[in-house]
């Protein structure tokens, strides 16, 4: 199939398993801390850096965004594979510290069949519901 070795097949066999399956392991843990109203527009307070361990706060910075960028490449490979595409794309995104990055997340939230599915997972966590702006609910309607 295009070329490509059995050999190659089976390592894009299991590398195509384990990010499925670590999707539906991870985004409903990530869903489930988020607050009800994370997807509002409100001023949260920034938190200062750790103050003491300035390297491990830096270190921990790194892998959060290398996770993020890893779940959004692998949400928009889902998007035409088997998958949650958009919720990975999201959870990507919830990671990054990009700029811009909030808006995003309003506008794929606000996509009624995203919405619904998160809130799904969030109930079944005994979570409540994530709260939209009304502006958010005009666009998903």
């Amino acid at each position: 199939m295009f070329g490509a070795h059995p050999h190659e097949m089976i390592v894009i066999g299991i590398i195509s398993l384990s990010v499925f399956v670590g999707s539906v392991i991870a985004l409903p843990w990530m869903l489930t801390r988020l607050p009800e109203d994370y997807f509002l527009e409100i001023d949260r307070p920034v938190r200062p850096p750790w103050p003491r361990q300035r390297g491990l706060y830096w270190a921990w910075r790194l892998l959060k965004n290398l996770l993020g960028v890893v779940l959004l490449l692998t949400g928009i490979v889902m998007l035409v594979t088997p998958g949650q595409g958009i919720l990975t794309i999201l959870a990507g995104l919830w990671l990054m510290d990009l700029p811009g990055k909030r808006r995003c997340e309003r506008h794929l939230i606000a996509r009624p069949k995203v919405l619904a599915s998160v809130n799904w997972i969030r109930h079944k966590a005994g979570k409540p519901s994530f709260r939209v702006s009304n502006e958010q609910e005009d666009v998903a309607s």
